[in-house]
């Protein structure tokens, strides 16, 4: 499958490889394809959503162990404050206990089943759309496809499938 992916997809992956790596994870999981995505493409700026802005959301997601807004949101209707759960495991097991940082051996980490179905999904955009090579928007795509966490913090910005479509549709037509 790698070998349909562009110069900027492979980028991407290795790039999710590197952010896993400095955030001392063991796997590499949709947000890292994200956090990658936002930084070697143009994709999501020309969604109207600026890679820092993005950056910042990601962070925040994983300082909350994976929450996106919209949970912490949810949680707070029944009385439940996320950010001070937050502030006091990080008052006990410091700053990031719950990002899921952890030490593990130098090198290549292996993808979680997550992380498997947006690249087979980025395939399956990739022929949808018409297209013998995998793209970053065809990332994006399957990063908006496939329910998770970064679906949730894309929609949160505004990027949906049909949004990242309509991207897809305008640059092939100009």
């Amino acid at each position: 499958m790698f070998e349909r992916f562009t110069t900027e997809a492979r980028e991407v992956v290795v790039g999710a490889q590197r952010v896993a790596s400095d955030e001392v994870a063991g796997n590499v999981d949709p947000l890292h394809l994200l956090t990658a995505l936002a930084r070697h493409t143009g994709a999501l700026s020309a969604l109207g959503c600026p890679a820092d802005e993005l950056a910042d959301d990601l962070r925040r997601v994983r300082r909350r162990g994976g929450m996106s807004d919209a949970d912490v949101d949810a949680l707070s209707g029944f009385g439940i404050d996320v950010e001070h759960i937050v502030e006091r495991v990080e008052q006990t097991h410091g700053p990031g206990a719950l990002s899921g940082g952890r030490r593990t051996r130098r090198g290549h980490r292996p993808l979680t089943p997550e992380a498997k179905k947006v690249l087979e999904k980025s395939l399956r955009e990739a022929i949808d759309v018409g297209s013998k090579r995998i793209e970053g928007e065809h990332l994006l795509l399957a990063l908006t496809a496939v329910p998770g966490v970064a679906a949730d913090v894309l929609a949160q910005r505004g990027i949906d499938h049909l949004a990242v479509r309509r991207l897809l549709e305008q640059r092939k037509a100009g």
